[in-house]
């Protein structure tokens, strides 16, 4: 459970398996030990001394509680916010204590005993705490939603007109194929208007991006082939809303579209170990400049993978001869830290 912010968001404890949630934790207790070390040591040798003294203790301990709470970290997010944070506390408090113990008869040293290491646990915890606390309430007011809302805004205008052209030139022909394509730009534009801070599960965003392909398909006919490899897919991963179908929009405006040939785009979808991947490849077009626009929507993309994930997602881009691809790489997960949006069903 979560407590609620003055936007009515919810505040909620840090994923403490994310890779940038731990590396601020390590990073401010070496910089408390840092601190600590200076105020106490005379000379440089006396805080060289102290300070290995000092690591051979935090080091231990800060990696067992890094794990603990990892391993807890499902169980204390799901608790309301402060039993969490309770929780937390004590955790690190045991963890630290127990470490404190264990390494006693190893050290000579009688400042560090189990009740001053819990103690330094708490206040350090503590503060780590209220600092993700203000740093959750500062990414969830109405900016961050209005990044990400003007994030996934953006459709370019060319492929609405050219759209509506091409179901157009289907009514009278072929009826049930242009309600088809109706349908599938009713999807694509629902989704737009989604809720941006919510993740949405990977079959979804894939059903959506094969929505949007069909229609392109419409007006380029054979010159857009697609091949899709998705037979490792997590469908039930989930995943920021309009990822995949942008970059398959920029694969066909910057790859497909300046090649009078046409060309293949051809998507990869699949999870390793704890990490989704999606991969999109398309032809590099012979006029490069064409192909600059890629870093607008590239950098929005990056962005939102940032504010979802911080640091445990990665996109990499880059032309591989005569084909541009672009890997995109996040944690699994099936946690939803809002509540499921409400799947329109189809006549």
């Amino acid at each position: 459970m979560k407590s609620r912010n003055h936007n009515n968001r919810p505040v909620e404890l840090p994923n403490f398996c994310h890779l940038g949630t731990s590396l601020r934790i390590a990073l401010t207790v070496e910089a408390a030990l840092i601190a600590g070390v200076i105020a106490r040591a005379a000379n440089v040798d006396d805080f060289r001394a102290e300070f290995i003294a000092l690591s051979a203790l935090a080091q231990p301990a800060l990696l067992l509680c890094l794990l603990a709470l990892c391993f807890a970290s499902r169980w204390l997010r799901g608790l309301p916010y402060r039993k969490g944070v309770a929780a937390t506390l004590a955790l690190g408090m045991a963890v630290a204590a127990g470490v404190a113990a264990w390494l006693a008869p190893l050290t000579d040293s009688v400042a560090y005993t189990p009740a001053v290491v819990a103690l330094f646990a708490l206040a350090l915890g503590g503060g780590l705490l209220a600092y993700f606390n203000l740093r959750a309430r500062a990414l969830s007011p109405a900016i961050t939603e209005a990044r990400l809302q003007a994030l996934q805004a953006r459709i370019r205008p060319h492929f609405l007109f050219n759209s509506l052209n091409a179901v157009l030139s289907l009514v009278r022909s072929d009826p049930r194929r242009a309600e088809h394509a109706l349908e599938n730009m009713a999807d694509l534009f629902r989704a737009l208007m989604s809720q941006a801070n919510q993740l949405v599960p990977l079959e979804d965003e894939v059903a959506l991006t094969r929505a949007y392909l069909e229609l392109e398909q419409l007006r380029l006919g054979d010159r857009l082939q697609v091949v899709w490899h998705t037979r490792k897919m997590p469908a039930d991963a989930l995943i920021p809303p309009l990822v995949i179908q942008p970059l398959v929009e920029n694969a066909v405006y910057h790859g497909i579209e300046p090649q009078p040939g046409g060309g293949e785009v051809s998507l990869n979808v699949y999870r390793s170990g704890d990490k989704v991947h999606i991969v999109v490849r398309n032809p590099v077009a012979a006029d490069a400049s064409h192909h600059k626009g890629n870093r607008i929507a590239l950098a929005n993309i990056r962005e939102r993978l940032l504010l979802h994930f911080d640091l445990d997602a990665q996109l990499k881009s880059e032309p591989m001869g005569a084909v541009y691809q672009v890997h995109i790489v996040m944690p699994y997960t099936r946690e939803r830290t809002q509540p499921a949006p409400v799947r329109p069903h189809r006549r």
